[in-house]
Order: C-alpha cells, then structure tokens, then sequence
C-alpha cells in the first residue's frame, strides 16, 4: 500500500475565488502547476484546473476580468492523507478528474494527481 502523504506534493498553489482567470492561469504555466486550489482563508472551497482554464478562454470573456470562482469547480473531491494510492486512483478516474487535494481535519496538506498515482504504481515493487 502506497499512501496519498508519501505521494502528495505539499507545495499546492492556492488562490482565492476573486482571482483573475488570466492571473491563475500564467502563475500555473510559470510554475508548471495543473491545478490551483481555491480557498477563502485556510478552507478549501474548489478546484481550478488546466481543463477550466480552456473551457474559460473558449467562453471568449475577458479572462482578465473573470474570477476564477466562475470556472471552478466547487466543493471537489477529496482525499484523506492515509488513503491508499490505489483506491484514489479509482475514485479520480471513475469521477472523470485529474487532481485531488489531500486534506486532514478541514486543512489542505497537498494535491494528487494521476500522474502522481501511476509514478507511485510504476515504483511500487
């Protein structure tokens, strides 16, 4: 069994709903990030992806006026730090998305991704 924590990045980019599409999106190319996730202090509200980036910018509005609260999706998925890689990855693909964020006791701690997942199972011995 592999651990979401042994696997997590812990350096999660994190904005809040008012952000600016075009903000998050170039501090997501600049930091080679997949994701944002979207908070209001320190409580999770959503996810903001690589997918929500493109289904904004074919909305043809002004993406450096739209709040990525718009985009994102709320309340998303999540998993326990001690969840087994496995059972994520089944849960990710089944619900059709890329990123999960790791959260324990109401604090994000890190974000999964199915990259993350498949490194993990190509590893595992």
């Amino acid at each position: 069994m592999v651990a979401l924590h042994d696997i997590m990045t812990a350096d999660v980019y994190t904005v809040s709903a008012a952000t600016p599409v075009a903000d998050a999106a170039q501090a997501m190319v600049q930091g080679r990030f997949g994701s944002a996730v979207v908070v209001t202090g320190a409580t999770l509200i959503g996810i903001f992806t690589e997918r929500d980036v493109l289904r904004a910018a074919a909305g043809r509005g002004d993406l450096s006026v739209e709040a990525v609260r718009e985009w994102m999706t709320e309340d998303p998925v999540t998993a326990g730090p001690d969840e087994d890689s496995e059972d994520a990855a089944e849960r990710m693909l089944a619900g059709g998305f890329r990123h999960m964020p790791i959260v324990d006791h109401g604090r994000v701690l890190g974000i999964v991704s199915l990259r993350d997942l498949l490194s993990a199972r190509i590893r595992r011995p």
